[in-house]
């Protein structure tokens, strides 16, 4: 799975890394590349919060593929 980040340099020098498509999704590091780094971690922990709370829900979740269809719109 793939996700696009933004990272952007904040007042305080850090390197702040952000998941548009994951609501709450950031990190930071002291370099661009820290960031990046960083944000994976955080991708892993959003992903598995929300696992777990669709799962303590009781709502219904499906997987679904949409790689292809990034693609087309790329396009």
């Amino acid at each position: 799975m793939n996700f696009t980040i933004v990272i952007e340099k904040d007042e305080s020098g850090y390197y702040v890394a952000e998941v548009p498509a994951l609501p709450g999704c950031f990190s930071q590091g002291n370099t661009p590349e820290e960031a990046r780094e960083n944000i994976k971690e955080a991708i892993e922990g959003w992903i598995e919060v929300m696992n777990d709370k669709a799962k303590k829900s009781g709502s219904l979740h499906y997987e679904i593929a949409v790689a292809h269809l990034a693609s087309i719109l790329l396009t």
